[in-house]
């Protein structure tokens, strides 16, 4: 339809045109009058100039349909009714091109900012820069693990770290590498990764970060246990009969007068006593370990937090007077899924402690704050105490480790151990003779 209606309106006008050329060479061979040659000639003209518009146009409308393109436009529309059929036909065409097209960036802009909000709620962090070190794009995980509000190159990262941007500097492509760096007062294990990727402009490069201490810690714990158990066997098996017979040699020589005399049956009975006693305490402090490798599965349900908070701050204002203990949730009917004996358990180790540690300090207090941080519910313990010192603070997880002289060193331990099958997460950080902050996040 298109084409024969186009050849039709060429052909009239190129007839027309021949015509007045015959018309015009016609009149110059006869004796026909001077204007009839100026008629014909004038004609040919306005056919000519015709014709060419004619052919013009499509190519006029064509151009400002790409410019508009060009110049993301999409509010162009070409008239449906113009009073000729091809025009009309082309402009239909047109018009059906230009929404299939908005459509198409619909859906890629859809799919730009799925893939956005995806990359800015993975727990890895990616960092984006091109060849001169200029940062294209930093998640926020990335500049979470950093501690950055805004990364633009990667001379940034010296402040961070210098380890850290000497390791990025010379990863290379396809290149695997870990890195430990501080903050905020503790040590963060980080494995990075680096991709190239390249653009049309510029070889990119896409590093990945992780941190990994977490899953180090994990196994750490796991591997703490496997021994414990195994030192707990063997511990057991040695003291039971030691104890056993130390108490039967005990009776009987307690009931003995003769034939040995009574200065050495009180040596005997003192020595089988000590024996005994060390025996049994021995076996105490074995049994206080069990407790570390039995810890039985969270029975979780959705309960208050605030109201658990509260209790934790009375049981502790009863028996003290001196240190005030201030308490915050926001929202206050903010709600956990999790075994509330156990946080419970969690949250009296933490504050045990905030207290011992402050037992010399005239201006203590604590504060127990239930906050909702990046959609996650998060528990903190603070104090403003002498602190943990930056030598031990890695150490403080550890079972069996205490600085305390009549500590068991496995409160920490039970409490990471606890959150931990919470699927969460206990962190710390601390500012020598500032504050000291240990952290729950669900």
């Amino acid at each position: 339809m298109i084409s024969k209606s186009l050849y039709f309106k060429i052909i009239v006008r190129v007839v027309i045109i021949t015509a007045l050329s015959v018309g015009m060479s016609f009149s110059l061979n006869s004796e026909h009058p001077f204007y009839l040659t100026s008629i014909c000639l004038a004609g040919i003209i306005i056919a000519t100039v015709n014709l060419i518009w004619f052919l013009n146009a499509t190519n006029r409308k064509l151009t400002f349909f790409f410019e508009a393109v060009r110049n993301n436009d999409s509010t162009l529309q070409f008239p449906k009714r113009t009073g000729n059929k091809t025009e009309e036909i082309l402009n239909s065409n047109l018009n059906e091109v230009n929404n299939q097209i908005q459509q198409l960036k619909i859906e890629i802009q859809q799919k730009e900012n799925y893939f956005q909000t995806m990359l800015e709620n993975v727990a890895t962090g990616v960092i984006t820069y091109n060849s001169k070190g200029f940062v294209l794009h930093a998640n926020s995980a990335a500049k979470k693990m950093l501690s950055l509000e805004v990364l633009t190159h990667l001379k940034q990262l010296e402040k961070v770290d210098v380890k850290l941007y000497n390791t990025i500097q010379r990863i290379k492509p396809m290149e695997h590498s870990l890195v430990s760096i501080s903050n905020e007062n503790t040590e963060t294990e980080l494995a990075i990764n680096a991709t190239p990727f390249k653009s049309k402009e510029d070889e990119l490069v896409i590093l990945s970060i992780q941190d990994i201490k977490n899953e180090l810690d994990a196994k750490e714990l796991n591997s703490w246990i496997k021994l414990i158990r195994v030192l707990m066997h063997e511990i057991m098996n040695t003291i039971t009969p030691i104890t056993s017979l130390s108490e039967s040699l005990y009776k009987r020589v307690a009931k003995l007068n003769q034939p040995i005399d009574s200065s050495t049956n009180e040596i005997v009975c003192q020595g089988l006593e000590v024996i005994k006693n060390q025996s049994s305490s021995l076996m105490n402090f074995v049994e206080s370990y069990r407790k570390l490798t039995k810890l039985p599965r969270p029975e979780k349900k959705n309960f208050k937090i605030a109201d658990l908070i509260n209790r934790v701050k009375l049981l502790f204002e009863a028996d003290n007077k001196t240190i005030f203990i201030y308490t915050e949730t926001q929202p206050n009917d903010l709600e956990i899924n999790a075994d509330e004996n156990q946080i419970s358990q969690v949250l009296i180790n933490l504050v045990k402690n905030a207290l011992q540690a402050n037992k010399d300090n005239p201006d203590a207090k604590i504060w127990i704050s239930a906050k909702i941080a990046k959609n996650r519910p998060v528990v903190e313990v603070t104090d403003n105490g002498p602190g943990i010192p930056r030598e031990i603070i890695d150490e403080i997880f550890v079972p069996f480790f205490t600085t305390n002289e009549n500590g068991t060193g496995i409160g920490l331990s039970i409490s990471k151990q606890i959150v931990a099958l919470h699927g969460g997460t206990l962190k710390v950080k601390s500012a020598p003779n500032k504050e000291t902050s240990f952290t729950i996040e669900f």
